[in-house]
């Protein structure tokens, strides 16, 4: 391993770690970056797939004792029960469309146009979202339905569009359908883990061939930093969300999203050709 692809695995790392659990696509993010520093290919798909458990670990570790009240609580506790039904009606959508055509989505919409397109739609959806009235009905993720989980489910669906963010998704749509903010994000974060573990299992699996051990210390670095870099960022947004409103993602999305428009108008960078 060179030091240039322990540097492009290390950047990596800082921006799946970052932008994982915050509401600006990690996906639009990994497409961008990795292209301006040239790290594509087979590689590249294989090393997208660990980064992304990378940051998930954190997240396990942040909730690690809901996670333990649950387990153990499940055999008997109504609470924990219908806690983990609502996590599985809420992984039911991603797992039957992603199956059925995460290989034409990948095939036709990660470019960094439709990023592009997608950060800027969803930024203004998130704008309209956090401005209109909103009417609470569970404070909590244990005062959540089953229905509830179902419609964050399908929101979640949406971010089979690259630079649509999952959490984007599930975060704003939990707020429309009556979650409270906090309600909203926590049950993101746990949603993540069953979704993105999924994914990454069954990208593993149909891309096993690609996991090479000369590879592994450039997977190391890229594991290790995305875990750090996702733990200060969840900690972050449970902190901001406190006392904040989505709307500086919204806005931060938008800008973005015309800032790579921008610079293919004025063919500065040739996005039209670049792939994830």
């Amino acid at each position: 391993m060179d030091l240039w692809t322990a540097v492009q695995s290390f950047i990596l790392g800082v921006v799946e770690g970052i932008t994982e659990f915050l509401p600006i696509s990690s996906t639009g993010h990994q497409i961008i970056v990795a292209d301006l520093i040239d790290f594509s290919g087979e590689r590249a798909m294989a090393f997208n797939i660990i980064i992304q458990l990378g940051a998930i670990l954190a997240v396990v570790w942040q909730f690690r004792r809901k996670i333990i009240e649950v387990v153990v609580g499940l055999p008997r506790e109504a609470e924990a029960q219908r806690f983990t039904a609502n996590l599985l009606v809420a992984f039911l959508p991603a797992v039957i469309l992603g199956v059925s055509f995460a290989d034409l989505i990948h095939q036709y919409l990660f470019n960094p146009i439709t990023v592009a397109a997608a950060l800027i739609v969803g930024g203004v959806i998130m704008l309209w979202a956090e401005r209109r009235e909103h009417v609470i009905h569970a404070e909590s993720v244990d005062d959540m339905t089953w229905k509830d989980a179902l419609k964050v489910g399908f929101a979640q669906c949406l971010a089979m569009i690259p630079g649509t963010s999952r959490s984007g998704a599930t975060i704003i749509g939990g707020l429309l359908f009556g979650l409270s903010r906090k309600a909203a994000t926590e049950f993101s974060f746990f949603l993540a883990m069953p979704t993105m573990v999924g994914a990454a299992v069954f990208s593993g699996y149909k891309y096993r061939e690609l996991f090479l051990p000369a590879d592994l210390p450039v997977f190391a670095i890229g594991f290790v930093t995305s875990f750090i870099f996702a733990m200060i960022a969840v900690r972050a947004l449970l902190k901001f969300i406190g006392s904040h409103s989505y709307a500086v993602f919204a806005w931060y999305r938008i800008g973005f999203g015309l800032l790579i428009l921008a610079t293919w108008q004025l063919h500065l960078i040739d996005w039209s050709t670049a792939q994830g």
